[in-house]
């Protein structure tokens, strides 16, 4: 099997991932934080030098701002209902993916208003001036993703922060398509917080996630309980990472999630971004060239993209291609991939589009069976 879903979790993932999994399954079993005991204070230990190893991979402040979630959508939940109040306004892209559109639509029945802002793939100016004009004296929140999961568009993120930042406006952002394939400076970028999948780009396990405060903006808390610190108290501790860490934690995942980190630091996002880059632009000119193929999107282009590429056959919907792709060995993810506002930007909310994401595994040798399996795909459709 040739898998190139990696969009929604890389897969293989790296031996010491696995290995790690296991190891704090047999040798950390107890409760980190919640006892005195030897067991429970290694496996205390094994959650901050995961933190640490966060810490250092992104630059943030420390390692009480880095919360592990569960996933990215539990992060970005954390965020937009820690922040808005009826009555309050945010801006967010055309592009966002349901993590983001289906709790501000959950909030607009609560008196909470938003405004998508257009994205102009390509041109960076016009995008910065989208956001913007989409700004009000109401909006206290800016929340955006540093790249669509439907079409690889990246947006100037940085350059966002610092126009919210202009108007006092934190700025949130979704780092799930980003995170391990683009590099990612907290210290220079401002973003206030990060909100980012484990099991993706950082090469961990699914059922991790993270969210990293760059900010001392305090939030409201969704969940609370028990965190093992002020247990005399019935209020939610304020400290970090404890407001946002009730119950008990996955530290079999965290542990994976810190092996994954440190095989990406290892391995660089630069050669990663750049090894997965190349298939897709291999993979584009190639397509191009067969009959049939509709591609959506400009040539991927290292300063506006990430590495996907999304794409359909005449004579078949996206489903039926990713069915037959797969009778040749290829996985692939088609549909809505979770982000209607990204179809509609592309006009393809009808049927959905395929969708190829690479990883750090793929090979020139998986791409050129994928070309041609399109292209036996193709001629049969245009001869029904």
């Amino acid at each position: 099997m040739i898998y190139l879903d990696n969009s929604a979790t890389t897969f293989p993932k790296p031996r010491i991932v696995m290995n790690a999994v296991n190891n704090a399954m047999v040798n950390f079993g107890a409760n980190p934080g919640r006892g005195g005991h030897k067991l429970a204070l290694r496996a205390s230990q094994l959650m901050f030098d995961a933190r640490s190893a966060v810490m250092r991979f992104f630059k943030a402040r420390d390692e009480n701002s880095v919360i592990f979630t569960g996933n990215c959508t539990h992060a970005c939940n954390m965020v937009l209902k820690g922040i808005l109040k009826s009555g309050d306004h945010a801006v967010v892209s055309c592009l966002e993916h349901n993590a983001v559109m289906r709790p501000l639509e959950k909030l607009s029945h609560n008196g909470v208003t938003y405004t998508a802002a257009a994205v102009y793939p390509g041109d960076n100016d016009r995008t910065l001036d989208s956001f913007r004009k989409a700004i009000n004296r109401n909006t206290k929140l800016i929340f955006c993703t540093q790249a669509s999961n439907v079409w690889g568009i990246r947006l100037p993120v940085e350059r966002i922060t610092a126009l919210a930042h202009q108007y006092g406006i934190p700025v949130a952002v979704d780092a799930a398509q980003s995170a391990g394939v683009v590099d990612i400076d907290l210290a220079d970028s401002g973003i206030d917080f990060l909100c980012c999948a484990g099991h993706k780009g950082l090469y961990g396990p699914m059922g991790t996630g993270l969210l990293i405060f760059n900010t001392d903006i305090s939030l409201d808390t969704i969940v609370e309980g028990g965190t093992g610190s002020n247990s005399y108290s019935l209020e939610q501790p304020e400290i970090l990472p404890d407001r946002f860490e009730s119950g008990t934690q996955n530290l079999p995942g965290i542990a994976g999630l810190k092996a994954g980190v440190e095989f990406v630091m290892r391995r660089r996002t630069d050669n990663i971004f750049s090894s997965e880059m190349n298939h897709m632009q291999y993979l584009y000119d190639n397509l191009m060239r067969i009959k049939g193929v509709k591609l959506y999107t400009a040539r991927p282009d290292k300063f506006y993209c990430v590495p996907v590429l999304s794409f359909n056959i005449d004579g078949a919907d996206s489903e039926t291609v990713s069915s037959l792709l797969d009778d040749f060995g290829i996985a692939v993810r088609a549909g809505l991939h979770c982000a209607p506002r990204a179809h509609e930007f592309m006009g393809t909310l009808d049927g959905g589009v395929v969708r190829i994401s690479p990883s750090i595994y793929t090979t020139r040798g998986d791409i050129d069976h994928v070309i041609l399996s399109v292209s036996k795909i193709a001629y049969n459709l245009s001869k029904r």
